[in-house]
């Protein structure tokens, strides 16, 4: 499928910068970042003085090491506006996730951070193939959740026309992208799976629609995943990432004319790869839980902010800037069964590679006695809805044990028997273990 690659003078001076010139950028932001940080959230300062760090300690890039790490926890220990570092009165817009383990992680904006978030979507647009004039689908949910109005804010800067369908009302959906024929559209990837079902539930082939490009993020996907997209709806698709912690989506960016990983608007924010287990720093290419330290955000600077999504980081090829890799899982979210580990990514590719089920699953999490036990929920598809499901079930459970070692239950349901994401991530865990 032919791409819109970028044609001179179409990228910033940044995304053609030398190794040393984004360098020093970063050592000047990180080294601002870390005094307003300091002087101005009282959770940082008492813990930079608990590790014994000051702002002037860090004369280099590798001194970020010496400073403590964020977590979601000290996000909600200072609910609501504890880790702002400007007066509320100077926050024009709150952003908070979900809060359904707890209470909500509250991330807060100035005009300028607004402004930001804004050109880099639109900068990850243009990277995924978008230019002016493009009309852009967005399915991502609009509210408290960054996405859909980090993706909106975005394409109205490129100079895109935008739709602003949220996500749910998936017949509606497909009218929309029927009537409107965007060029391009902006949703997690497990719901863009739904809006292909809604297709060929109407008896219509989604890889008719319009759409030429597809910029999918909030949740892990698989390389599986994109070819399963990608050839049922005949787009291209292209990953995106952010968490509203850091900023929202646009964090990084796959190019379109690469296809090889998000690149980190490094200018903007400063990557790391952690051991999970001891909080090391490791080597180039090593794969690790992703840190990252904002470098220009003015309401919630954050520093070392750990993801806990498991990730490595890759050179640059498209852009001057680094890449990472496809999440392989987050470590809050790897099961270990029996000393196995076992990531929902890994079932994913096993499912999506048997051409008789869909990409819909679940991974239901029991516990007998003192040992945990795992059942792989997963569909056929309607073409597919009077095949042997027991037959299917016991060559998925070989596979599973041959590729990652784990012995599981699993079984095969009916077209649509998997419950569907219509609004968010979809739902690949449900863990009904004692808690």
């Amino acid at each position: 499928m032919p791409v819109k690659s970028p044609k001179p003078g179409e990228l910033e001076p940044i995304e053609r910068a030398s190794a040393d010139e984004l360098q020093a950028l970063q050592l000047a932001r990180l080294r601002s970042t870390l005094t307003r940080a300091y002087e101005n959230v009282p959770h940082y300062r008492r813990a930079f003085d608990a590790k014994g760090v000051h702002p002037e300690d860090c004369r280099s890039l590798a001194d970020l090491a010496k400073f403590p790490f964020t977590t979601k926890a000290d996000l909600r220990a200072n609910y609501p506006f504890g880790m702002f570092a400007v007066p509320r009165e100077q926050v024009v817009r709150v952003h908070a996730s979900s809060g359904t383990t707890g209470k909500p992680t509250v991330v807060g904006y100035t005009r300028g951070d607004i402004d930001t978030w804004a050109h880099l979507v639109a900068r990850s647009l243009r990277a995924s193939g978008g230019r002016a004039g493009d009309i852009v689908h967005v399915a991502y949910g609009y509210g408290l959740f960054t996405g859909g109005l980090g993706a909106h804010y975005g394409a109205e800067r490129l100079g895109c026309t935008v739709v602003p369908m949220s996500g749910g009302q998936t017949e509606k959906q497909v009218q929309l992208i029927e009537d409107f024929r965007p060029d391009i559209i902006m949703v997690t990837p497990s719901y863009m799976q739904v809006i292909c079902e809604e297709f060929r539930r109407q008896g219509k082939d989604p890889a008719a629609m319009s759409v030429s490009v597809g910029i999918f993020g909030a949740e892990p996907w698989t390389e599986q995943m994109r070819r399963d997209i990608e050839r049922s709806a005949g787009l291209d698709a292209v990953d995106i990432y952010g968490l509203s912690e850091v900023m929202g989506p646009g964090v990084a960016n796959e190019c379109i004319e690469a296809k090889d990983g998000p690149v980190i608007w490094e200018d903007h924010f400063y990557p790391e790869i952690i051991d999970p287990e001891t909080g090391e720093v490791l080597p180039e290419g090593s794969e690790g839980e992703l840190v990252f330290t904002t470098l220009t955000k003015e309401a919630l600077p954050v520093i070392r902010y750990r993801t806990r999504d498991l990730t490595r980081l890759l050179p640059p090829t498209a852009r001057s800037m680094r890449r990472m890799g496809k999440i392989v899982g987050r470590s809050d979210d790897m099961l270990i069964i029996r000393g196995v580990n076992l990531f929902p990514t890994q079932v994913e590719e096993i499912v999506l590679a048997h051409g008789q089920l869909s990409g819909q699953y679940q991974l239901v999490v029991t516990r007998e006695g003192l040992l945990d036990e795992v059942e792989v929920l997963a569909e056929v598809t309607p073409e597919h809805a009077g095949a042997d499901r027991e037959a299917i079930g016991r060559e998925l459970q070989h596979r599973i044990k041959t590729l990652i070692g784990v012995s599981t239950r699993v079984s095969i349901g009916a077209p649509d028997s998997i419950e569907r994401t219509l609004v968010g991530k979809a739902r690949r865990v449900v863990d009904k273990r004692p808690k």
